[in-house]
């Protein structure tokens, strides 16, 4: 609230934007979001207050996109359990599976799952995807199956989330999804931690129900819960974006959208 005081412009992060911040902020005009999730900014309140609002939508997907393929390959070669194995002073071989061949699972086929699509096609897996909105032209040019969630859930060995998230997505895997997945199936989520039930998911996971997961966002951060215990889990801090080239072009990007707007301001 005291950054914001006096304020035109500003190019936010993650940090909680709502009605009582805003509502601090009379002379604040445009908030330009570095990275794509608005779910920290109250657009309701923004648009009573005639604050416009951008974000980097194009910028990350490189970033996320080869970060999910890494948690795949990780999860799936047990490539940190072995690290730690040996930093223990143990020299044990876990056996692992390919990706080669492997069904995939796409939840959300935006810019960023598009984007896992293309990383993918070396390997030659069938592609599932859940989506509302369906391109059929991208779908027919890398051989993307567009399905119900549930028999994606179904059907896919790696199942990986790429959508926005949204109070309607509130634990869209919650226990009854995640009890429909593929036994021995993997889950990935690089996109926001509300979107599936933790703790259902951390039971799945111990017993054995679901061969592994990677996790990069939770629905508390810094995150600090059970999965820390399960030797199948790889956690990561939020790093998504965290890519040199990613963050350049997302901070770029966010500045050229606050300018745009002035421009046109001035313009009129």
């Amino acid at each position: 609230m005291a950054l914001l005081e006096g304020v035109d412009g500003l190019i936010a992060g993650t940090e909680l934007l709502d009605r009582n911040v805003l509502s601090c902020a009379p002379n604040l005009k445009v908030i330009s979001r570095c990275g794509t999730g608005l779910d920290n900014v109250d657009l309701e309140a923004a648009a009573k207050f005639g604050i416009r609002i951008y974000n980097t939508p194009e910028a990350l997907a490189d970033g996320v996109s080869e970060l999910a393929l890494a948690g795949i390959l990780n999860v799936l070669r047990r490539v940190s359990y072995a690290d730690r194995l040996i930093r223990q002073g143990q020299w044990e071989k876990p056996m692992g599976r390919l990706l080669r061949g492997k069904t995939v699972g796409i939840v959300g086929l935006g810019r960023i799952g598009k984007a896992l699509v293309k990383l993918l096609q070396p390997f030659l897996v069938t592609v599932l995807a859940h989506d509302p909105v369906q391109d059929e032209a991208f779908a027919h040019q890398y051989g993307v199956q567009y399905c119900p969630l549930d028999v994606l859930l179904a059907q896919a060995d790696i199942v990986t989330l790429h959508l926005t998230y949204s109070s309607e997505c509130y634990h869209l895997l919650d226990r009854s999804r995640l009890a429909a997945m593929k036994p021995g199936a993997i889950l990935v989520n690089c996109a926001r931690g509300g979107l599936v039930d933790e703790q259902a998911l951390y039971e799945f996971l111990k017993a054995g129900k679901l061969a592994g997961a990677y996790l990069d966002v939770f629905e508390q951060e810094p995150y600090r819960g059970p999965f820390t215990e399960l030797a199948n889990v790889i956690l990561t801090s939020h790093i998504g974006s965290y890519a040199a080239e990613c963050r350049l072009r997302m901070e770029v990007e966010a500045v050229g959208n606050l300018l745009r707007y002035f421009r046109e301001e001035a313009g009129r």
